[in-house]
């Protein structure tokens, strides 16, 4: 537990997703890998379901993983230009760690759906902070892969469906502010 607030505050305050093309070597090992995911699994999990799995894709798979992306692609757009072709591949082997998050919903249970694709949502940003303050930098991406039968059955099930590819490394350079929402414009206080 941290005993001084301005640590997690600064934290959380200052806390910037990465461009997962911009990230380098290193990435976390095995172990810090295993501690981020543990991290990552700590979400608020109405039912205590785990409706979310996390699925490492190696450096040794990168390869695979762009040939599955072109494949999927391809279904859709048999005639996809070498500029798209090349976007495939630099998304599959960008950033040194990636990791498939599933929403892996249990149908059988009481719990609303919504409220278990919530909790992989909050998965991904889990692992997103813990990836932060283990010193690295981490990326939520979706784009049409996430979409895709043929990618998400390579992954899991039909009954899953990809919450992001989150990849993680080291920033090449630091990383640039965004704006962010004015508060006027994102918070209310209800009255009668």
């Amino acid at each position: 537990m941290f005993n001084d607030l301005t640590t997690p505050l600064s934290f959380l305050a200052t806390r910037r997703s990465g461009k997962p093309r911009d990230m380098i070597a290193p990435g976390p090992d095995a172990d810090q890998l295993r501690a981020i995911v543990s991290l990552a699994g700590r979400v608020p999990d109405h039912g205590k379901l785990a409706p979310w799995r996390f699925v490492v894709v190696g450096p040794d798979r990168r390869d695979a993983f762009a040939a599955l992306l072109q494949a999927a692609y391809r279904i859709d757009k048999p005639d996809a230009g070498r500029a798209e072709t090349d976007a495939i591949d630099q998304f599959a082997h960008q950033a040194p760690t990636l990791v498939v998050v599933l929403s892996s919903p249990r149908r059988d249970s009481k719990i609303p759906l919504w409220e278990q694709e919530l909790s992989a949502g909050a998965a991904c940003m889990q692992l997103l902070n813990a990836a932060g303050a283990h010193g690295f930098v981490g990326g939520w991406l979706t784009g049409w892969a996430a979409f895709s039968p043929t990618v998400r059955d390579a992954f899991g099930t039909e009954d899953e469906r990809i919450a992001g590819f989150v990849f993680i490394g080291s920033p090449a350079r630091p990383l640039d502010e965004r704006p962010r929402p004015d508060m006027g414009q994102i918070l209310s206080f209800w009255q009668d």
